[in-house]
């Protein structure tokens, strides 16, 4: 398989009218679809096998060399214990994260959507695959609930095994 990629400009936050809003490229895992602020989003590729290195985590699928720089690839799915089936619409989301560039198998990415703040809920507070402080709120954009991420806590965090 080729290597396709998109390379996404930085948008910041606009102000449609009086009210704030901000831009989250959507993905899929299973069946839930996930936003995370398009800010950490470097680039989305098409996924290719990386490198193993050897007593990595199971969701540590390995590294890639992207134009000189060794990127670690993650499965968010793995990672969330989700079934990871790989297939064309598999991709990596290349996050850009304090100083650490990181990839993040997704099933597929859907698009770049702008919410404005009323739109964004909090979280509930429920037991579930994802820690709720890694939570940022629920987007509603028509029929569609988003599962808005805070990705750069999420990674930071030593609960998720790749503190360095």
């Amino acid at each position: 398989m080729s290597s396709t990629e998109l390379v996404l400009s930085s948008v910041g936050e606009t102000t449609g009218g009086s009210k704030p809003s901000k831009q989250f490229l959507t993905f899929r895992i299973g069946g839930e679809e996930y936003g995370i602020d398009i800010l950490k989003v470097q680039e989305i590729r098409s996924y290719e096998a990386p490198t193993r290195i050897a007593h990595a985590p199971s969701f540590v699928k390995g590294v890639v060399n992207l134009r000189g720089v060794i990127v670690p690839i993650m499965d968010l799915r793995i990672r969330l214990d989700c079934e990871a089936q790989y297939s064309a619409f598999t991709v990596v989301i290349v996050l850009n994260i304090g100083n650490r560039v990181l990839g993040m198998v997704v099933d597929s990415v859907s698009d770049v959507l702008e919410l404005p703040a009323d739109q964004i809920r909090p979280a509930p507070e429920i037991s579930a695959s994802i820690d709720s402080r890694f939570v940022t709120g629920l987007g509603k954009v028509g029929e569609r609930l988003l599962i808005l991420l805070d990705i750069e806590g999420m990674v930071a965090s030593p609960e998720f095994g790749l503190t360095e």
